[in-house]
């Protein structure tokens, strides 16, 4: 799974640092990675400054521990600021718990290497599902972060795109146009083709740019 991430990452033109105990896994990167390999535990502070925490954009904890990845998230987040942290769990039923702690998780049994990368480079959208005509979409949108703290009711008034529901913590949730958004919603929202690109350009805009205040 880590080296699977670590090529896509780097194929969309990222520079990555892979951390990994066992020498051995580095083989699975294959020839053509150009990142930096550290052999090491990910939540030890020496190793993760060695394979350049202090500039990292996103931290992805998936090795096969939950404590480790919990533990390597938390220091990745608490310890160096980084903003954006995902850690892969195993028992689903203890994610939820891990959110609480601002730890985004993403349990095994649905893990992709997709819903990792939306959430450490979430520019743009990401289709969910497409009606058979192909003219309407449901797309998990990337917000700025302005809009966090704002009615919900305002994407809709500044934009195309139709709010379908919210993941917060793990669940979903419909809102209602009072429904205030916070810093860790997945937004989803309902879009035609034609008014995607726009959609996106907009909300990844701060509101204040969008609404001219």
């Amino acid at each position: 799974m880590g080296s699977r991430l670590a090529a896509d990452l780097e194929a969309a033109g990222h520079s990555v640092s892979i951390i990994d105990h066992d020498r051995e896994a580095f083989r699975r990167l294959g020839p053509d990675f150009k990142g930096q390999i550290v052999a090491g535990v990910g939540f030890d502070r020496d190793i993760l400054l060695e394979a350049g925490i202090e500039k990292a954009d996103a931290f992805a904890a998936v090795s096969n521990g939950d404590n480790s990845n919990i533990l390597a998230a938390r220091v990745a987040r608490e310890t160096y600021g980084v903003s954006k942290v995902v850690a892969r769990i195993y028992d689903s039923a203890r994610a939820e718990i891990y959110q609480r702690l601002g730890i985004p998780t993403v349990a095994t049994v649905l893990w992709t290497t997709d819903q990792i990368i939306r959430r450490l480079a979430p520019e743009g959208s990401r289709s969910e599902w497409r009606d058979a005509s192909g003219v309407v979409q449901l797309c998990e949108v990337h917000l700025h972060h302005d809009w966090f703290g704002l009615p919900v009711s305002l994407i809709e008034s500044s934009s195309t795109a139709r709010v379908a529901f919210i993941t917060r913590l793990g669940a979903g949730m419909i809102p209602t146009e009072n429904t205030v958004l916070q810093e860790g919603d997945l937004v989803h929202v309902m879009v035609t083709d034609s008014k995607l690109a726009l959609v996106e350009t907009a909300l990844a805009k701060s509101p204040k740019v969008v609404l001219g205040k």
